[in-house]
């Protein structure tokens, strides 16, 4: 059974859509390192229809160019990819396949013995479905210490909670934290008279 993994970059007011202004200057050689850990040992790269559009309208150009960042366009190329689209035009990259219910598709990734790990790419629809599928084993946000003030959040309003339990935190030089999660269940059923004992003594 594979794991399903989705990686992040969030602002502090939970916004998950990049804006370069403020993701770039936090990026240092220990959260690229972290990123790459994200990418390492994967079977299947799934995408939304933007993501995949931003991934290829950039990264065979700078494999081809031969650049520093070559190597990671090369295995960005290399790896299996799923793209969530209903449209049927030639997506241009090598690898690639497409899926109109990228739920099902996914489900069946993870039901699937040969696959250890399955890594979901910004795509931040995509993250949205597979949660409320309940088929998202992880989820990884680098949250960036800077309120975007603008663009799509990760999570949109709705009528029930969403808890996750915390599996690990990493913090980077210049202030970015990478937090782990699963999907999980509040502690337990609570009111104030259960939290007030843990007040401070006046």
């Amino acid at each position: 059974m594979a794991t399903v993994v989705s990686t992040l970059f969030i602002s502090l007011d939970g916004v998950a859509e990049i804006d370069p202004d403020w993701h770039f200057p936090y990026f240092d050689e220990q959260m690229g390192a972290a990123v790459g850990e994200d990418y390492e040992d994967v079977d299947v790269l799934v995408l939304g229809r933007v993501t995949y559009d931003s991934f290829v309208g950039a990264w065979p150009e700078r494999e081809a160019a031969g650049g520093e960042d070559a190597a990671f366009a090369a295995q960005l190329g290399d790896v299996r990819k799923l793209v969530a689209t209903r449209g049927d035009g030639d997506l241009g990259w090598r690898n690639v396949e497409r899926t109109a219910d990228v739920v099902a598709a996914v489900r069946s990734l993870r039901d699937d013995a040969t696959l250890g790990k399955v890594l979901v790419a910004g795509s931040i629809t995509v993250v949205r479905q597979l949660l409320d599928a309940g088929v998202l084993d992880e989820l990884r946000l680098f949250v960036h210490p800077v309120a975007a003030r603008r663009g799509e959040r990760l999570f949109t309003d709705a009528t029930t909670i969403q808890p996750f339990t915390l599996l690990r935190t990493d913090v980077f030089p210049r202030g970015v934290v990478k937090h782990v999660y699963a999907p999980g269940e509040l502690p337990a059923a609570a009111t104030y008279d259960d939290a007030k004992e843990h007040l401070p003594d006046a």
